[in-house]
């Protein structure tokens, strides 16, 4: 039996390696951190992105989430570039997550 043709590529649509792992850069282009997670909604849409924060090879790191719609992408040199409209220090003073594997959620840093 052949099979049906696959469906074309939803419009607008991209790659979650455009974001994931990726740094993140404040609008003076100064490093702020790496997305560590892409958090998507029961329907699938991208709600929000974990970025790690400060320390140093991963040694006191701080996630934070941030609304998807808050970073800013653009290619370049041929790189995707994210860029968010935050300093380091903001994101290092917003309230800190922890993964919890049990529920595989991100919960509230307990302080």
């Amino acid at each position: 039996m052949p099979q049906p043709p696959c469906p074309p590529r939803p419009a607008d649509s991209s790659t979650i390696a455009n974001y994931y792992k990726q740094n993140v850069y404040d609008p003076k282009e100064s490093k702020i951190g790496t997305i560590d997670d892409v958090l998507v909604d029961k329907s699938g849409k991208v709600t929000g992105l974990v970025v790690g924060v400060g320390g140093f090879l991963g040694a006191g790191e701080k996630d934070v989430i941030v609304p998807f719609t808050a970073v800013k992408s653009q290619k370049k040199d041929d790189k995707w570039w994210l860029t968010l409209d935050e300093t380091k220090d903001s994101l290092k003073a917003a309230p800190g997550f922890k993964y919890d594997r049990a529920s595989t959620t991100w919960k509230p840093e307990n302080k």
